[in-house]
């Protein structure tokens, strides 16, 4: 009794933080899930010249190419986020991010390296939710096929692919350590993710993955901390931006809820 006590009451915290914040959560939740394509869009702005000269000495396409890639992911980033963030084009602006996304993973080998392509998949699901938000329920991208539900609506779908995509962000945090406060901090996340990506106590769950992952970002990832000369500091920044992403993404997750395809719908119909 004491333990669902307890948990009654963290959902009624989380109820009143949704209520109070309602407003303008979901703005906050899209600076966020866009920041990293803002900050890489204007990094390549700065770095032009060694953002090409690195592309043309990795594939050997020549300044001409190696400068278009440059513009393209400047303009494919930037135009997206504008987009994206005035609420014009949102889909076109997502379909522009996974572009730049895509075309990012092949040109800097980062294919094979499974840390990388997870964290890539978790912008990508951030990316989902923001389609879902936008998706009105009566649209439908399989005209002519017979409805299989609400449940199996795009938007939903859309939400379900989402939230389990956003969970990879934490399978790369985890620490095969034997310290006793590791495997508790390893056990913990693992049940946070599960619940986010199965869809039960969704809004809890994701929220409390939001303040881990702030405390996270904000205590390991100090950028501002390290001199600018120095690789680290681009190193720290790069995950920085990646991690308040992904925390743009619960924050859509806590105000859309799960969607029908999660156990928390699944409930009202027991």
């Amino acid at each position: 009794m004491a333990h669902g006590d307890l948990m009654s009451q963290a959902e009624d915290v989380a109820d009143q933080f949704l209520r109070v914040t309602k407003h303008y959560l979901p703005h906050v939740a899209r600076l966020c899930l866009v920041s990293t394509f803002l900050e890489d869009g204007v990094r390549m702005w700065f770095q032009w010249a060694e953002q090409g000269d690195y592309i043309n000495s990795a594939w050997g396409c020549g300044p001409f190419l190696a400068n278009v890639f440059v513009l393209i992911n400047l303009l494919g980033q930037l135009g997206g986020c504008v987009l994206v963030l005035s609420r014009n084009f949102v889909q076109p602006a997502c379909c522009s991010l996974f572009g730049v996304i895509a075309l990012q993973t092949l040109a800097y080998n980062i294919l094979w390296d499974l840390k990388f392509i997870m964290r890539n998949l978790a912008l990508g699901g951030g990316l989902l939710l923001l389609l879902a938000e936008c998706r009105g329920e009566a649209r439908s991208v399989f005209a002519g096929v017979p409805s299989l539900g609400h449940q199996s609506s795009p938007k939903h779908l859309l939400q379900l692919g989402g939230r389990v995509l956003l969970v990879l962000m934490f399978m790369t945090l985890l620490h095969l350590d034997l310290q006793l406060f590791t495997l508790l901090q390893n056990l913990v996340g693992t049940v946070l993710m599960v619940l986010v990506a199965v869809g039960f106590k969704t809004k809890l769950a994701a929220l409390t993955l939001v303040f881990w992952l702030l405390g996270i970002n904000f205590t390991f990832n100090a950028f501002w901390s390290v001199p600018s000369y120095k690789p680290m500091h681009d190193f720290l920044k790069y995950d920085f931006f990646q991690t308040t992403s992904v925390i743009g993404g619960l924050l859509l997750v806590v105000a859309l809820g799960p969607g029908g395809v999660s156990m928390d719908e699944k409930k009202k119909e027991w």
